[in-house]
C-alpha cells in the first residue's frame, strides 16, 4: 500500500472520528450520556491519539459515575497534551470524585500554574481544600510559584475552537462537567460561604463567635476571591442576591430578566415556573451580610449604581417606556396581556420604581410609534407560571412625543404633557351648551345599540361616565368624551387627532359629527 493511500485512509478515519465526536456531543446535551459514550468509544477506536476524545469521554464517564474510567481517560488526555488546561481540570475532577483529595489538589494547582487567573481551577481547589480542612491559597502559594517555574507556558497550545462545546451557549457548555453543575461558581461559592466568618455571636462549640473565630474549623474570608461574590449574569457584585430552588445565586433583577426569556435556571436549566407564578424568591441573607461586612466600599458603589439606574427609570419626562399597541385615553380602563420579554421587563421596572406608569401609543410605519399617546397607570398585575401577566391599567394623562428612542428592547420617548386650553366668558357659555347637547346625543346613541353589543361594551369599559357640571374642571376634559371615543368603531388613525386636540370645543364638535354619521348609517 502506498504512503498516499495510507494518509488518505488516516484522514478518513480522523474525519469519521470528528463526526462521531459531534454526534456524541449532541446526545450528551440531550441528556443521553450512555448513547454518547458509544459514539465516543467508536471515535477513540478510529483516532486513538486524539486528546479531545479522551477528555470528553472522561466527562461522560463522570456523569455515568464511572469514576475509574473517567480518570483513565483524563490521564490519557494529559499524556497526549501535557500542558492543556482542560485536560488537567478533567483529571483533577476525576481524582476528587474518587476521594483522592491531595492528588486532585495538585492537579488544580498545576492548572493555576498554567493560568493563575482561572476561576474554575480556583473554585475547585477551594472546594477540595474545604473538604481537607486547609486554607487556600495562602497555604499553597509556594507550591503554585514553584509549579509555575517548572512549566513552559509558552509551549501551551490552546485549541479553543476544538473544545467540546464551543458551538453551544455558555450555560450549556458548563453541563459537560463531572456531576451536574459541580463547576458552577455560584453554587460552590454559596456552599463555601457557610463556613466563612459571619457577623454574629454564638458560644456553642464549633460555631462562630463575635470575632468570627470558629472552634471547629475556620476559613478566613480574606482568602476568598472577591470575584466569587460577583453575579454570573451581570458580572457585578451581588445586589439583592436570591438563591433558586436548584441552589444557584444571582442578583434578583438579573434572574428576573433571564426568566423573561426562559422559565429555567440560567445555569443548570432546571425549571423555575413555580417562582414565576408566585413571584417569591429566596433571599440569601448570609450573602448580604458577608458583602456588607467584608466589602462595604464595593457594596456602597454597587448601591449607588443601582439607585442611579432606578432614578433614571423613574423619570416620567425622559426615556419614558412606551408600549406600542392600541389607542388609550384618559380615565378609560385598558387591560393588557403581557407576553413579550421586552414588555415583561418594562412592566416590572414600572412596578419596581414605584411610578407604576408607562406610555401607550399606536404604531407608526415610519417612526415606530405615533407622536401622541396616553400615560397609563398600573392598578394591578396578575402573573402566570409561564411568565405571562395580565395588567389592569387606566389612562391618566395625554402627551406629545418629543424624541423617539429605545432601551433594552422596548421603545422609550422624551415627552411633554398636553392639556386642554380653558375659555372664559361668552365662549365658556357656548361651550356649556355644546357640551350638554353632545352628551345627550352620545347617551341616545349608546342606548340605541343592541343589548348584546351594549353588554360587551359595559363589561370592558364600564358604564358611561356622568356629565360633568364643569367640563373644564379636568385638564383632559370630561371623562365621558374619552369613554365615547373608546367605544366608537373608529380606526386608530381616526381616533389619534382627538387625543392631540387642546380645544374641548373642537373635540366635542368632532364627536358630534361622528355620532351624526353613525345615526345616518344606522337609519339606512
Amino acid at each position: 500500500m502506498s504512503d498516499s493511500s495510507s494518509m488518505s485512509q488516516a484522514a478518513l478515519r480522523q474525519a469519521r472520528a470528528s463526526q462521531l465526536r459531534h454526534e456524541g456531543n449532541v446526545l450528551y446535551r440531550e441528556r443521553k450520556p450512555q448513547a454518547a459514550l458509544h459514539k465516543y468509544n467508536e471515535a477513540v477506536s478510529l483516532a486513538p491519539n486524539d486528546y479531545l476524545l479522551y477528555s470528553n469521554r472522561s466527562q461522560i464517564n463522570s456523569t455515568l459515575k464511572a469514576c475509574e474510567d473517567a480518570l483513565r481517560d483524563a490521564e490519557m488526555a494529559c499524556r497526549l497534551q501535557p500542558y492543556w488546561l482542560k485536560g488537567r481540570l478533567r483529571k483533577g475532577q476525576a481524582l476528587a470524585n474518587l476521594g483522592k483529595i491531595e492528588e486532585a489538589l495538585r492537579e488544580f494547582l498545576f492548572c493555576l500554574a498554567l493560568d493563575i487567573g482561572n476561576k474554575t481551577a480556583k473554585s475547585e481547589a477551594q472546594k477540595v481544600n474545604v473538604e481537607h480542612k486547609k486554607s487556600f491559597p495562602a497555604h499553597e502559594e509556594q507550591n503554585v510559584t514553584s509549579l509555575r517555574k517548572s512549566v513552559q507556558v509558552t509551549e501551551i497550545k490552546r485549541d479553543c475552537s476544538e473544545d467540546e462545546n464551543t458551538h453551544t451557549s455558555v450555560p450549556e457548555s458548563t453541563f459537560l462537567i463531572s456531576e451536574k453543575c459541580s463547576l458552577l461558581k455560584r453554587k460552590c461559592c454559596s456552599e463555601d460561604m457557610r463556613s466563612a466568618e459571619v457577623p454574629c455571636k454564638r458560644t456553642k462549640k464549633g460555631t462562630v463567635d463575635a470575632k468570627g473565630s470558629n472552634a471547629g474549623h475556620h476559613i478566613s474570608f480574606e482568602f476568598v476571591d472577591p470575584s466569587d461574590l460577583d453575579c454570573s449574569l451581570c458580572m457585578r457584585l451581588f445586589y439583592e442576591p436570591v438563591t433558586t430552588p436548584c441552589g444557584h445565586t444571582f442578583c434578583l433583577k438579573c434572574l428576573e430578566r433571564c426568566l423573561d426569556h426562559n422559565p429555567k435556571c440560567p445555569l443548570c436549566k432546571e425549571g423555575l415556573s413555580e417562582c414565576l407564578a408566585m413571584r417569591k424568591y429566596c433571599k440569601t441573607v448570609l450573602m448580604e451580610e458577608l458583602i456588607a461586612k467584608y466589602l462595604p466600599e464595593e457594596l456602597t458603589e454597587r448601591r449607588k449604581v443601582y439607585e442611579e439606574e432606578i432614578a433614571e427609570l423613574s423619570n416620567l419626562n425622559k426615556n419614558v417606556p412606551i408600549f406600542v399597541c392600541t389607542m388609550a385615553y384618559p380615565t378609560v380602563p385598558c387591560p393588557l396581556h403581557i407576553f413579550e420579554p421586552c414588555y415583561r421587563l418594562m412592566i416590572r421596572r414600572c412596578m419596581e420604581t414605584g411610578t407604576k406608569q408607562f406610555g401607550m401609543c399606536i404604531g407608526d410605519p415610519v417612526k415606530g410609534f405615533a407622536d401622541y399617546g396616553c400615560i397609563l397607570e398600573i392598578r394591578s398585575v396578575e402573573f402566570f407560571a409561564d411568565g405571562r401577566s395580565v395588567v389592569d391599567s387606566i389612562g391618566k394623562r395625554r402627551f406629545k412625543v418629543i424624541q423617539h428612542s429605545q432601551r433594552d428592547g422596548y421603545n422609550t420617548a422624551d415627552i411633554e404633557y398636553i392639556e386642554d386650553q380653558k375659555v372664559q366668558g361668552q365662549e365658556y357659555a357656548e361651550l356649556l351648551v355644546l357640551h350638554d347637547s353632545v352628551y345627550e346625543q352620545a347617551h341616545t346613541w349608546f342606548n340605541s345599540l343592541k343589548q348584546a353589543l351594549k353588554s360587551r361594551i359595559l363589561s370592558h369599559f364600564g358604564p358611561m361616565p356622568a356629565k360633568d357640571p364643569d367640563p373644564q374642571a379636568n385638564p383632559n376634559g370630561p371623562a365621558w368624551c374619552w369613554w365615547v371615543l373608546a367605544v366608537l368603531p373608529l380606526e386608530n388613525r381616526a381616533q389619534l387627532p382627538f387625543l392631540a386636540m387642546k380645544s374641548l370645543r373642537d373635540r366635542l364638535n368632532g364627536i358630534r359629527r361622528v355620532l351624526m354619521f353613525m345615526s345616518r348609517t344606522r337609519s339606512r
